[in-house]
């Protein structure tokens, strides 16, 4: 299984947050899926880090990249392609953050790693 981490259980899954689901934890664990963390999850967690939402032990800009790398979570670049598949997403969430990686996992062919059921109401594949 391809994955694609909701910015929301990448944060869980590194602090070992117990709101992360353990069925979700074990598919991130388990080294016949490929785990994927998109640059639009870290855009969106330096930008809740710099408004002071987003508590985090040292810089986003190493951190989590640091993170993404010791738990061997490949980095998903947001490509022209994915961008484009915006024009024909409905409109059924407000989230920009959401909505791009909504984007990224339809255009990618991956399944959406989330507890969010406004990104649960696309057609999109989920755990």
């Amino acid at each position: 299984m391809k994955i694609l981490l909701d910015t929301h259980i990448f944060l869980w899954f590194i602090s070992g947050d117990s709101q992360l689901p353990v069925s979700t934890r074990d598919a991130i664990r388990d080294s016949d899926n490929d785990v994927y963390l998109s640059v639009v999850s870290v855009w969106e967690a330096i930008v809740k880090y710099q408004l002071g939402k987003l508590p985090l032990p040292s810089h986003p800009a190493t951190y989590l990249p640091q993170q993404r790398q010791a738990h061997q979570i490949t980095n998903l670049d947001l490509d022209e392609t994915s961008v484009t598949q915006l024009e024909n997403l409905p409109y059924l969430h407000r989230d920009p953050f959401d909505r791009m990686l909504i984007c990224q996992a339809s255009h990618h062919n991956l399944v959406i790693a989330t507890v969010d059921s406004a990104i649960r109401a696309y057609s999109i594949t989920t755990i």
